[in-house]
């Protein structure tokens, strides 16, 4: 974030909405038989999980004033956003086709984007009880133990205690390489197939939701490839707690750098690297 005072204003909504909605979509978790799936106009699902994560964030965040951008909102003009100058990126269940799956890989991604540059965001990992956090400039840091509450009231005193700074040390020798777990192509498999001409051992892992970006940061993975269609709001927390660990991700196959609060709000595909990549 721009500075002190902002962080220590703006992070505790930013971290107890993500809780909130985590507490919500965790509830419905636990209740199988009644997801209440359907199908967006892009024929992806949604479920009621997906729209109360997304009310809890609306209405948590709401006293900022801060205008919110999220998935499952009400479809905003381009008109009505372009000239935004700070604006909440919130996608409230990311991997919602793994949430429906039962395999524990979803999140909840909030971004703050100041001029169309995320400058503090949060990935939160409910059903392992993970927090991931970063700021423009100040680094990433993940905190564990943090139980989904729907009354989560977190002071930056209390969020900042027992953070670990990312990366950590590395826990592996061979090349990792994330791929989604349910979204991958022919482009995806000739493109790892490439790398493996030159590092024939790398290690495939499968993976579910922004959580890919969390495991770059951690160091967990080396590479992420993506060559499926994704959103502003898919990438936007994830790319700045992956570069604040060290990382980077750029767009495929002009490696130029993503852009936010495009009049599309797709992405183009894209790599993301941790820190230690050199491929």
């Amino acid at each position: 974030m721009t500075n002190d005072k902002m962080a220590m204003y703006l992070l505790p909504p930013l971290f107890n909405a993500a809780v909130r909605a985590g507490a919500s979509i965790m509830q419905v978790y636990k209740n199988r038989d009644d997801y209440d799936i359907s199908l967006k106009s892009d024929r992806t699902p949604i479920t009621i999980a997906d729209r109360l994560a997304h009310k809890t964030i609306r209405e948590y965040l709401g006293p900022t004033r801060i205008p919110v951008l999220s998935e499952e909102g009400r479809e905003m003009r381009y008109d009505e956003r372009r000239n935004w100058e700070l604006y909440w990126l919130v996608d409230p269940l990311d991997g919602t086709v793994e949430f429906i799956k039962g395999n524990n890989e979803f999140t909840v991604n909030i971004a703050l984007m100041e001029n169309n540059v995320c400058t503090g965001a949060v990935i939160y990992v409910p059903y392992y009880e993970k927090m991931y956090i970063a700021g423009l400039n100040t680094g990433t840091f993940l905190k564990e133990h943090v139980v989904p509450d729907a009354a989560a009231d977190y002071t930056y005193d209390r969020i900042i205690a027992d953070c670990r700074r990312l990366p950590l040390e590395p826990d592996h020798e061979r090349l990792r390489v994330a791929v989604s777990r349910s979204h991958q192509t022919e482009e995806t498999h000739r493109h790892i197939d490439r790398l493996r001409e030159l590092y024939p051992d790398l290690e495939v892992v499968e993976q579910g939701s922004s959580y890919k970006f969390c495991l770059l940061a951690e160091g967990k993975v080396d590479y992420y490839v993506r060559t499926t269609h994704t959103y502003e709001w898919d990438t936007a927390a994830g790319e700045l707690i992956l570069a604040e660990a060290g990382g980077s991700t750029r767009s495929l196959p002009d490696n130029r750098a993503l852009r936010y609060n495009e009049e599309d709000l797709h992405n183009p595909w894209f790599v993301s690297r941790s820190c230690r990549c050199k491929v």
